[in-house]
């Protein structure tokens, strides 16, 4: 039986919920490029299942913020996912904020197992700053879910060398998170 990966590409191309803005990039434009290598990644292994929140770089989830938060829960739950990967990027208003952290709604649980070992492997491909596994239990995406949920802060859009490190290189944060889901899963 395939393992059920739903890949979360934080925010709409478009308004309602697009992401921040930092340095020239979009948010939304960088989890859609994550999220689509980590699909290929995970599909060409032939033990997953994947579903994606936004197939298309066009494709718009919701009517509103809440709206769109609420099809991506509903559609991994609805599935069946065994997994919920949220893909995003931070921002501060500091220029110099910099690292990947990784956001669970509780620990100790798989969720935070499963974030210590992508946060692991995404910093150690990237290089950026390890920040932590962090509890977000507010968070819509990581309360409502069914699965083991994570939302992956990849590195800061409001620091210039990462906003272009992360735009340049969207397939090395997909080889970290998926080599930390295949480590979680003992499948490495």
């Amino acid at each position: 039986m395939a393992i059920k990966v739903y890949i979360d590409q934080g925010h709409n191309p478009s308004p309602p919920n697009t992401g921040a803005e930092g340095n020239g990039y979009r948010e939304q434009d960088i989890t859609y490029q994550v999220g689509t290598r980590l699909a290929t990644l995970l599909r060409n292994n032939g033990n997953f299942d994947v579903r994606l929140s936004r197939p298309t770089p066009q494709t718009q989830l919701g009517t509103s913020n809440a709206s769109s938060l609420r099809v991506r829960v509903d559609e991994a739950n609805s599935w069946g996912a065994d997994y919920f990967i949220s893909i995003h990027t931070n921002a501060s208003v500091s220029p110099s904020a910099n690292g990947t952290e990784v956001l669970v709604y509780s620990s100790p649980s798989r969720s935070a197992t499963l974030a210590e070992d992508v946060l692991r492997e995404v910093t150690e491909i990237t290089g950026f700053e390890d920040r932590g596994v962090k509890l977000r239990p507010g968070l819509y995406v990581l309360k409502k879910t069914n699965m083991p949920a994570i939302l992956v802060e990849l590195g800061f859009i409001s620091n210039p060398y990462e906003a272009s490190f992360m735009a340049n290189n969207p397939g090395l944060f997909a080889q970290g998170i998926y080599q930390g889901l295949l480590d979680y899963l003992s499948l490495s």
